[in-house]
């Protein structure tokens, strides 16, 4: 479907989304209908309808005398999405290790590097385009899993915390420096041929390492407890 084809409900509801994937409308930006529909120059019922759309979906808040606001990000989603994923991306990557070919890791290592790059960026630290290029990383790895239904599962939970919010680094930064290392760990394990278990078992301490990073963030006063994974 292309542009002019959409409703204008529609092409509110792609800018709107668009624009909270990118991080121009951060956490707690407020979305004020009549200034979007002059910039879609459009009238305000399109946009209005595009709100409702995006608040069923989660990404947007709205409360009766304040307002649309784009929505913090939802704690308790947030972790029973990433104790998902790290149970069932953990379990695709054991498996597709084997089928890993050098080229693979070779693409997995390039990408690891233009991550660990960005963070030393003169520009600073963009979490949007550190973010890009995690899920690229991660991809590499699972997606040559031999079990088909187990890449779409995974492929459903990064789209889930894609939809909650575009970048976890965004609250905590100093984990992407982490977690880079801990890619490079990843890869050695595959290159080296070690058990699917051991690798598996990194993975998901790899998860979990966010999310307790998370926890502690928007928890700070309360012990961090995760169940084993």
């Amino acid at each position: 479907m292309t542009e002019t084809t959409l409703s204008k409900s529609q092409q509110a509801y792609l800018w709107i989304k668009e624009r909270i994937a990118s991080q121009r409308f951060t956490p707690g930006y407020r979305l004020v209908l009549g200034s979007i529909a002059n910039e879609l120059e459009m009238s305000v019922v399109p946009v209005r309808e595009a709100i409702r759309q995006l608040e069923a979906e989660g990404l947007v808040t709205y409360l009766r005398n304040v307002g649309a606001h784009v929505a913090m990000i939802d704690a308790d989603s947030y972790s029973s999405s990433m104790q998902a994923l790290s149970l069932i991306e953990a379990a695709a990557v054991a498996l597709a290790a084997r089928e890993l070919t050098t080229s693979d890791l070779r693409r997995a290592r390039e990408i690891n590097g233009r991550m660990l790059a960005r963070l030393r960026s003169p520009h600073g630290f963009d979490p949007h385009a550190f973010t890009t290029l995690n899920q690229q990383f991660h991809s590499v790895l699972y997606r040559s899993c031999p079990n088909a239904r187990l890449v779409e599962l995974v492929d459903a939970e990064w789209a889930r915390l894609g939809n909650m919010r575009d970048s976890i680094f965004t609250f905590v930064p100093d984990r992407a420096a982490v977690s880079a290392a801990e890619h490079d760990e990843i890869v050695d394990l595959i290159e080296r041929g070690a058990p699917i278990t051991e690798i598996e078992a990194q993975m998901r301490r790899h998860r979990a390492a966010t999310l307790q990073a998370f926890l502690r963030h928007t928890h700070p006063d309360e012990p961090v407890q995760l169940p084993e994974l």
